[in-house]
């Protein structure tokens, strides 16, 4: 097992110890699927980390606990300033920002604590600052129409190892299918909460969109993981996409230049200034709907040069956006007009293929098998 699960594990067993007062070890190496032996190494592993872990007899049966007095008695004495205070009340917007209530719950409650401290001029005062500065949401956000329970079954189940059966909503085929899964991380990109986790029925990892899946159930059965899962998620991609990698070429006209140059659009990319004061930029990325999504923003200040598969593509998806103007005539089409069967920009997504799909990548212990 990689050293992420033994982490998510331990976190897990500290939240245990934090909210129960009847946590043994049998009962810990029950509830997470592990030895009593595992259960009294991470107990130690976290002891010697500094976390306040005690064990209390109680009619001969021994108890393990969380102190978190422990820990509130040293708040004094590394007390945060007002200035501190103030910039942590202050960052509710870039939570509320990043992600919903649900995903930061603890998060959450404990700025909503600052807030209860906070005397009523100095929270007025302070309710200005958004005035100043401010964040936004970006576009695309999902709905959050799932609850945090989904959420909090899929972190348990990764900790301990439990296949799940879901019903998902997949957009390639636009129906609910049923799956058995292996859940391996949670990933929060780009406003959403992703899913990565081997599916038995096609051997390979797979990642789905935490807010499709419609139900879940945790299954008696346990997994041994097959793979681990490189720290960068989806490094390969500008999106939340995995898939093989290519060279892309793209020339950036002066108009848009300095912008192009003052972002890092991906760890790959290397730029080169032209005479005409345009831009050169060249990736190393997958060619997927997220590389092409982000090409269209650029309209007409964007040419792509290679590689030739995504040159054509770019041409037939911009003579089809054409083409839609062209056909409604002169006047704006009513709300009544029939609608093209699919906007340009998604009208090629099912001939990318490959999409979300990560083959498994044997751990280092294990032999490969031949194909």
């Amino acid at each position: 097992m990689g050293r992420n699960s033994e982490l998510v594990r331990q976190w897990t067993l500290l939240q245990r110890l934090a909210t129960r007062r009847t946590s043994t070890i049998p009962v810990l190496a029950a509830d997470l699927n592990v030895s009593t032996r595992t259960i009294r190494r991470d107990l130690a592993a976290l002891e010697a980390a500094g976390f306040p872990i005690y064990d209390d007899v109680v009619n001969g049966t021994k108890f393990w606990r969380l102190d978190g007095t422990a820990l509130v008695d040293a708040l004094p004495r590394n007390a945060l300033t007002v200035p501190e205070l103030c910039a942590i009340y202050c960052s509710r917007a870039l939570v509320k920002s990043i992600a919903g209530p649900h995903t930061f719950g603890n998060l959450q409650n404990a700025l909503d604590k600052i807030e209860a401290a906070l005397p009523s001029g100095m929270k007025r005062f302070l309710d200005r600052l958004p005035q100043v500065i401010t964040a936004k949401p970006s576009y695309g956000a999902h709905r959050r129409s799932q609850t945090a329970d989904i959420t909090t079954r899929l972190f348990e189940s990764a900790a301990s190892n439990h296949a799940v059966s879901m019903r998902y909503h997949s957009h390639k085929s636009g129906r609910e299918n049923e799956y058995t899964v292996h859940p391996y991380r949670l990933v929060y990109a780009q406003n959403s909460l992703y899913l990565q986790a081997f599916v038995p029925a096609y051997a390979e990892v797979r990642t789905f969109a935490v807010d499709r899946i419609h139900r879940l159930s945790v299954q008696h059965q346990t997994f041994t993981r097959l793979a681990e899962l490189g720290s960068d998620p989806f490094s390969q991609s500008l999106g939340v996409h995995s898939g093989p990698t290519t060279n892309v070429q793209l020339r950036f006209a002066s108009a848009v230049a300095s912008f192009v140059r003052e972002r890092i659009w991906h760890e790959s990319q290397q730029l080169k200034d032209l005479p005409d004061g345009s831009v050169l930029m060249t990736l190393h990325v997958s060619d997927d709907y997220a590389l092409r999504q982000w090409i269209l923003g650029f309209g007409r200040s964007v040419r792509v040069l290679a590689p030739r598969a995504l040159v054509d593509w770019a041409l037939e998806e911009l003579d089809e956006a054409r083409q839609q103007y062209r056909s409604g005539g002169s006047g704006a089409m009513a709300e009544s007009d029939a609608q093209p069967a699919l906007p340009f920009l998604f009208s090629n997504i099912a001939k990318l293929g490959g999409l979300n799909k990560t083959p498994a990548r044997p751990l280092a212990t294990e032999p490969r098998r031949r194909q």
